[in-house]
């Protein structure tokens, strides 16, 4: 048995790509993407008709709506892949405004209706600030449910988990890096590989936290680095994996065995946890590693999101 079957033993696996031609050779059962991977696939030739095609359709229609309905677009052809969800965004400019976060999430439902896509094959994806956090528990009141990304702290994870959403997206290789790059010249690869990499660890603490006092939120480990973080995480409800990592876990056969058990956290001696507005603020202000990384990755989307606006633009 090859690595990746193996890890479907213990772990629902996830595409996490925009590259929906990609999924079918790995039989995912959920996939994943975000504005930088509908970025990189929409400038592919074989991905250009989708955008051209959006344009043409809807051109006369608000550039904010026309970003939505590509994104539903990508997402339709995703989910005739597979047979679970596919996590879309809502535009990370809105990461810091709860009212608009809530519009556009609904509006994103909407679209997926109107091709005749369930809700429940829909996970709005919003980024885990507070403002974000709040939003996502408005919007599982509702019966829409969220995926709560760019989250580097226990306490964003915590926060998740009072806001009941349905789903948290830690990104353990962001994790990794930032740790890497502070370390600067004293890191010693060996000596933070696998189950002793930091962004391994931060999962493990939240994941435990969460069976142990009986949260119903799914944790899905993201951003990999290397096998090596995924293997350490077998056993995590999900894992959202990019292709070039699935084609390395299918091609390996060494043995694989679970790593996080959710039977093994329930018997830890761990005190339970909340947080407030205040309390959130302070305790990811006291988190630099967080603080920077939930920062830099906001911009980050927030600037693919206006290249994919021009090119929309420059289609019309």
């Amino acid at each position: 048995m090859n690595q990746l079957d193996a890890l479907k033993q213990f772990t629902t696996v996830v595409a996490d790509t925009g590259d929906f031609r990609q999924i079918g050779a790995y039989l995912p059962q959920d996939a994943t993407t975000n504005p930088s991977l509908i970025l990189k696939a929409v400038q592919k030739p074989e991905y250009k008709s989708l955008l051209t095609d959006t344009v043409a359709r809807h051109g006369d229609r608000p550039l904010d709506e026309l970003i939505d309905r590509l994104l539903v677009r990508f997402g339709c052809e995703i989910l005739a892949l597979i047979p679970g969800r596919v996590s879309t965004e809502v535009d990370a400019r809105l990461s810091f405004d709860t009212g608009a976060t809530v519009a556009r999430a609904e509006r994103l439902i909407a679209l997926y209706q109107a091709q005749g896509i369930q809700s429940a094959r829909v996970l709005v994806k919003v980024a885990a600030t507070w403002e974000g956090i709040q939003a996502a528990a408005q919007l599982e009141r509702r019966g829409i449910h969220t995926n709560l990304t760019l989250l580097f702290s226990f306490c964003q994870a915590v926060a998740c988990g009072q806001a009941k959403v349905q789903l948290i997206s830690p990104f353990v290789g962001r994790i990794y890096d930032w740790y890497k790059k502070a370390a600067g010249p004293t890191w010693v690869e060996a000596d933070n590989a696998g189950a002793k990499d930091p962004g391994v660890r931060s999962v493990q603490q939240i994941f435990n936290y969460y069976k142990n006092r009986g949260i119903a939120t799914e944790v899905m480990g993201a951003s990999f680095r290397n096998v090596g973080q995924i293997t350490a995480l077998a056993g995590c409800d999900l894992l959202t994996i990019s292709p070039d990592l699935l084609a390395t876990l299918a091609a390996t056969r060494a043995p694989l065995s679970r790593a996080l058990d959710a039977a093994a956290a329930r018997m830890l001696d761990l005190q339970p946890v909340s947080y407030d507005e205040a309390g959130f603020r302070f305790a990811l202000n006291e988190d630099a590693m967080a603080n920077e990384k939930l920062a830099e990755g906001i911009r980050a989307f927030c600037l693919d999101a206006e290249k994919l606006d021009q090119l929309l633009l420059a289609a019309g």
